[in-house]
């Protein structure tokens, strides 16, 4: 499953994560590594972007990230 097919309120815990080369460090900085719990706390009215809960911070990440 991949993030984006989270809906609001559902959380899920980070396994292997996969990301394009050019965002994975931005991503791991901010706590998306091995078993981090991330829950989807907002979807924008068209769907993209959504907020996130990661380690006690909320983060908007596009679908495309």
């Amino acid at each position: 499953m991949n993030l984006c097919e989270l809906k609001k309120g559902q959380k899920c815990i980070i396994y292997e994560p996969q990301a394009p080369e050019n965002i994975n460090r931005r991503l791991m900085d901010i706590g998306l590594v091995d078993n981090t719990v991330v829950e989807c706390v907002e979807i924008s009215p068209f769907g993209d972007p959504k907020a996130f809960l990661i380690r006690g911070s909320v983060i908007a990440l596009r679908t495309e990230d």
